[in-house]
């Protein structure tokens, strides 16, 4: 008997399997990787999807094999045999159909349990990744046009991490453009004395907000004011004038201390690596860029053309000032020449796509990135949709301003917790269990809704559906989720202590699902990972619940012959469905 060890990932291992039985089956030129998957046909777990295929390469020189039907039984015949495998049959045209071993499924959920989660985790062959995420202006504040960066993209954080990569979570504020020239513009004007201050830190701007929509409308409204901005932009990134530099630090950390507050609501870690910090490094890249070859004149400006772009990529303006795609560039060089990562990954809307298409592109030109796509390292620009109202438009306030976050998350978080005040929650829990609950469910419900549909899809915001405690919603899975620790502790029993003696066993049908389910836990991840995309995440997590529904509706645990293992099968599920939520940056409630 082949002898496997398995690491949480089922695709994987079948797939060790059936290469083993091809390469048996046909000559080592016909040699192909095994195409595995969940079956898509009654009486089968996975399927192997090769049979097909490889008859077309073999019919005329193999005639014992007279259609894709007798190609899957002959690598049926030719499996190792193997604990994993229960059985294998042909569907359709020459689909193998595989079904697990009931026993091996239970054997390795337990040994999770004793092991821990992590053992499931994938191993991916990334070592090291940047993840550029949040990214908002300093002196705006963070909108819903925010959410979706800031929500994926930790995300996404989460499950390298999970994965055995070493994230580096990067916050490339705006802090170095033209913006800044008009802001300490306008300070200076509005306070004349504030430079003879003893204490620099004491700025007098109460509302960040107000204070840069009335500069906006000075630049806007005053030409002379504008052209001294655009000149201040230009004495700031020389740094000659050191009044410049404390003005632009200071309005910095008002805009920072307020950044923070909503990634501490939203429970978002994340360091920031702002547009100055690469500022020093600029020097260094363009004379890099100009070596290649790639640097030209165009109307005053410094540009890079792009093959089959009609505007090219510009790096250094007519004012002798650096823009966004300059420090875009200076800062994919320091991520790959200094950090050292294999795998850079850029969290905006779509609406940048073809920016960091030229930006790549340029990388490559530049020899920075290799000319092939799928070697290391590499940059991928993950695209999002657009978060749109009622109406079908972009999301905003009745008034035409853009929502913003706090207020969004706020109204969130109330809305949870008169839910369960109308429950009566608020005469069995304490203020503080309120609070917490109505939070996690909150804010866990407009993650979750971001998250559960392809990103690249827009999706119209609704308190109404992301709160139902039915269908596809954050509340639903923690509903499920508060069920499960309900009947553990009902149950009076130690877990830790069933864990040592106890057994599971997956007799019952609904038992099987979900134990199946189970395994498939490594694999969704991977294909998360691999693809960039949290929804496979969410959907998982979905189905998991279900499953779970079913099993509680027709299964009962305590007081039965099979209550230890039920409770053990219980808490596995727990497992599972506390670390999805782990990487989704879901709080889970045990009780509601």
């Amino acid at each position: 008997m082949m002898e496997e060890e398995f690491g949480g990932n089922v695709k994987q291992l079948l797939s060790k399997l059936f290469k083993s039985s091809i390469e048996s089956t046909v000559p080592s030129e016909h040699h192909v990787l095994p195409l595995i998957s969940i079956s898509k046909n009654f009486g089968g777990d996975y399927q192997c999807n090769n049979a097909m295929g490889l008859f077309g390469k073999i019919k005329k020189t193999m005639p014992e094999f007279e259609n894709p039907k007798s190609v899957g039984e002959a690598i049926i015949k030719n499996l190792p045999e193997s604990e994993v495998i229960e059985s294998c049959s042909i569907a359709g045209p020459g689909f193998v159909n595989v079904v697990l071993s009931t026993t091996w499924l239970a054997k390795n959920i337990q040994k999770m349990l004793m092991e821990g989660i992590q053992t499931w985790a994938p191993k991916l062959t990334i070592k090291k990744a940047v993840v550029d995420f949040s990214s908002p202006n300093i002196a705006k504040e963070m909108h819903v046009g925010h959410l979706r960066s800031t929500i994926i993209g930790d995300t996404l954080a989460k499950i390298l991490e999970f994965s055995g990569v070493e994230v580096l979570r990067r916050n490339h504020v705006g802090d170095w453009g033209t913006q800044f020239g008009m802001l300490i513009e306008f300070l200076f004007e509005q306070w004349p004395q504030w430079d003879e201050s003893d204490d620099h830190n004491k700025i007098p701007i109460e509302d960040l907000q107000v204070f840069y929509k009335q500069a906006k409308k000075r630049f806007d409204d005053d030409a002379i004011f504008k052209e001294k901005a655009q000149k201040a932009v230009v004495s700031l990134q020389s740094g000659e004038q050191p009044k410049y530099t404390k003005a632009w630090a200071q309005i910095c950390e008002i805009s920072r201390r307020e950044f923070q507050k909503l990634y501490n609501c939203l429970g978002v870690h994340i360091e920031e690596k702002g547009e100055s910090f690469y500022n020093r490094y600029i020097p260094e890249v363009l004379e890099d860029l100009r070596k290649e070859g790639l640097i030209e004149e165009c109307k005053g400006a410094q540009v890079i053309n792009i093959k089959g772009k009609k505007i090219p990529l510009i790096v250094v303006k007519r004012d002798g000032g650096f823009n966004y795609a300059c420090t875009d560039l200076t800062a994919l060089w320091y991520r790959i020449k200094e950090e050292e990562a294999e795998w850079i990954i850029y969290v905006t809307d779509v609406g940048q796509s073809e920016h960091f298409e030229m930006v790549f592109h340029a990388a490559k030109q530049a020899k920075w990135l290799p000319r092939d796509g799928n070697a290391l390292p590499k940059a991928t620009h993950v695209g999002f949709g657009l978060v749109l109202g009622e109406d079908g438009k972009r999301f905003r306030t009745r008034s035409s301003e853009v929502v913003r976050l706090v207020d969004l998350l706020d109204k969130a978080k109330d809305r949870s917790k008169e839910a369960l005040i109308k429950r009566g929650k608020a005469a069995e829990w304490t203020e503080e269990e309120l609070e917490k609950t109505a939070e996690a469910v909150g804010y866990g419900a407009v993650k979750f809704f971001d998250l559960r549909d392809n990103r690249l899809t827009n999706y119209t915001f609704n308190y109404d559906q992301m709160l139902n405690d039915k269908g596809k919603t954050a509340v639903y899975l923690l509903y499920a989720h508060a069920r499960i620790c309900s009947i553990i502790r009902k149950s009076g029993k130690d877990i830790e202590e069933l864990k040592k003696g106890g057994e599971i066993v997956l007799d019952d049908q609904y038992e099987r699902a979900l134990g199946l389910r189970l395994l498939q836990f490594s694999e969704i991840v991977e294909e998360a990972c691999s693809n960039l995309l949290p929804n496979v995440i969410c959907e998982y997590l979905y189905n998991l619940s279900i499953d779970f529904t079913k099993f509680n509706d027709h299964c009962k645990v305590i007081g039965t012959a099979e209550e230890t293992s039920r409770l053990l099968l219980c808490e596995a599920i727990g497992v599972v469905m506390r670390k999805c939520f782990e990487l989704l940056g879901i709080t889970p409630v045990y009780k509601l």
